[in-house]
């Protein structure tokens, strides 16, 4: 994080990092939701509909796409956790959970290490469809040509019909695509990088990016209390089980009314 007094955003603002779709200025708690590779914002819409107002839903909005379409994209996991624990310093203190799903699992799990050691860490970290961030696999995808990495997003369904078939729409995307493969595939965390906060851990049981080892060896990453939840699914199984995964952010954000 840098240094200096951050400028303040207020509770119904957004920011370049930062989107609020249902903003509320009576929220008790705070969900922070941190793409996949290649995702936007605009995922998390839908917990935002369900949560609002009660929650503050932030949604981070990474360069490189959408309305950040030239910005540049920054392909180290760390460097965007970086930028991202700067905004939420500007943030009123609330009760914080963390939410990421694959790439954003990893980039939650650094967020929470630097609000930790800024003395306001989250009430929860919830890593969905992400292994271990000391387990390691020879993933070479940001390597590869436009159309193996397009063939990749196809097996995964990670992006939605409509997108595959508009080919202006998809080159547009793949320099940020390609950056966020290169950001997760080249992150390494060591075995003995530890949170105090609580993990939870989502994953699909026909997941090919994650095995039940993988999943149970987030275990080792936090001293607080650790859960996995499975769900019948591949990779982006939380389409299929929108009202369970949901559940389990409700439950984490109570946790954080208690604490109050």
């Amino acid at each position: 994080m840098t240094k200096g007094t951050p400028v303040a955003i207020a509770d119904t603002e957004t920011t370049q990092w930062i989107r609020r779709f249902h903003p509320s200025a009576a929220s008790s708690t705070r969900l922070v939701c941190l793409p996949h590779a290649g995702g936007s914002a605009s995922f998390y819409y839908p917990v935002s509909q369900k949560l609002a107002p009660a929650v503050d839903v932030v949604a981070i909005q990474y360069p490189g796409r959408q309305d950040r379409l030239r910005d540049q994209g920054v392909p180290d996991i760390e460097r965007l956790a970086d930028h991202i624990a700067d905004e939420l310093a500007r943030l009123t203190p609330k009760p914080t959970v963390l939410f990421g799903h694959s790439m954003g699992a990893a980039i939650g799990f650094e967020l929470a290490l630097r609000l930790e050691r800024a003395g306001a860490g989250a009430v929860e970290l919830v890593a969905s469809g992400r292994r271990a961030p000391s387990t390691t696999r020879p993933e070479r995808v940001h390597l590869l040509g436009d159309d193996a990495i397009i063939a990749e997003m196809a097996t995964l369904n990670g992006t939605s019909g409509a997108v595959l078939a508009d080919e202006e729409i998809l080159r547009m995307s793949l320099p940020a695509l390609r950056n966020d493969y290169r950001a997760i595939e080249t992150y390494r965390a060591p075995a003995d990088r530890r949170l105090r906060t609580p993990i939870t851990v989502l994953t699909g049981d026909a997941d090919p990016k994650t095995t039940m080892a993988e999943a149970e060896a987030w275990r080792g990453h936090t001293e607080g209390e650790f859960r996995v939840e499975v769900y019948p699914g591949g990779h982006f199984f939380l389409a299929e089980h929108q009202d369970a995964v949901r559940a389990q952010l409700t439950r984490a954000l109570a946790a954080g009314r208690t604490a109050v």
